[in-house]
């Protein structure tokens, strides 16, 4: 009989924590199955710092310093895994997007690899919503001797696409926010943080596994986890955000009740009602969809006028337009990104599209 979940807390002690352990445990195995991996911890605040502790562990398995970043990687991931590092012992290069397809330049990679790499970092999707192609990636860079970390700021897509662990990657780390986690006042937001095997020893976090007690009975317990970890923050492989057992166990609930069919169907409708956003774009004058690699529930246009005039008018009638993107890249000044989840209704797409067609016609 196991105990409910009474606290967030760490589960110091496994005979009063049954219930805690449990969800861990059956939160690693789903994330697991979701990213294509072996591993995963539980206990990663959000998507960017689960990308900057990728981004460490992989300087602690090879020691080498140059770490070689997507531009097409989120960018406020990119500014806290720049927090993250140490400028005497780690270095990062941008690698260029082609500016056609909204993908990484692969042929810009390749000369960057030398034997200083210590991580390759795509995003899938990316910041665009771009879908990367991942193929072969992985192999030129375990050929360097790097690791090749992927990240994801939306966990939903791999309902539909086929997992990073599929295409050799070492890390696949990010965010798990939109699997049945409500926002409120701007969080909560769960990390998640998954590798292989063989990298277990360096991966940072809270491990639950399972065992058998003195009676052969099946339990949980933490694993792999020295005390440090808790209590000489110093010599930590890193920080435990207790509360994020309470995320888990929500995403946990919520793919549970799903299911791998409905993920791929809830997945699909994040897709086709995007699909349809773009084609309601593509009729109106002065605006444009921008890159031409498949997309999954973002995307890019680009607009005639003043980006944040449009965006105001259509403020004005309720409606948050898009994200201007002259924020983090100069040369997208005229372009927004454009979300589309299942929470969006035909008449909301209809209206939103009738709206920006407007505040364009007024900008010109």
């Amino acid at each position: 009989m196991y105990k409910p979940f009474y606290t967030a807390y760490t589960p110091y002690q496994p005979e009063i924590s049954q219930g805690t352990l449990q969800a861990i445990f059956e939160y690693q195995t789903l994330m697991c199955q979701l990213t294509g991996m072996e591993v995963s911890n539980a206990s990663m605040y959000d998507g960017a710092s689960s990308l900057a502790e990728a981004v460490l562990m992989a300087h602690r398995v090879n020691g080498k310093k140059k770490i070689l970043m997507s531009e097409s990687v989120h960018p406020e991931y990119r500014h806290v895994v720049q927090t993250y590092l140490d400028p005497e012992d780690q270095e990062m290069v941008l690698i260029p997007y082609l500016k056609k397809e909204g993908r990484t330049d692969g042929k810009a990679l390749i000369p960057l690899l030398d034997s200083e790499v210590s991580a390759v970092v795509l995003q899938s999707p990316n910041f665009f919503g771009v879908v990367e192609d991942l193929s072969q990636i992985g192999e030129k860079v375990h050929q360097a001797g790097g690791l090749f970390i992927v990240c994801f700021s939306e966990a939903v897509a791999y309902g539909m696409l086929r997992p990073p662990g599929a295409f050799d990657a070492d890390l696949v780390v990010g965010e798990g926010q939109s699997l049945g986690i409500p926002l409120s006042f701007g969080g909560p937001y769960l990390g998640i943080f998954t590798t292989r095997e063989k990298l277990i020893r360096s991966m940072p976090g809270r491990l639950v596994g399972e065992t058998v007690d003195l009676e052969g009975k099946r339990g949980f317990v933490l694993t792999l986890a020295a005390r440090e970890q808790h209590i000489r923050r110093e010599k930590a492989t890193s920080n435990i955000c207790t509360n994020e057992g309470l995320c888990a166990l929500m995403a946990t609930v919520f793919l549970s009740c799903l299911g791998r069919e409905g993920l791929r169907e809830l997945a699909l409708m994040n897709l086709s009602k995007a699909e349809y956003a773009k084609k309601k774009v593509s009729t109106l004058k002065g605006c444009s969809l921008v890159f031409s690699a498949p997309t999954f529930n973002e995307f890019v246009v680009e607009i005639e006028g003043d980006p944040e005039r449009v965006l105001e008018r259509m403020r004005m009638e309720g409606i948050l337009g898009g994200l201007n993107l002259s924020r983090f890249f100069p040369e997208l000044d005229h372009h927004l990104l454009v979300t589309v989840t299942e929470m969006n209704t035909k008449e909301e797409m209809d209206r939103w599209a009738d709206c920006l067609g407007r505040s364009l016609a007024q900008s010109a």
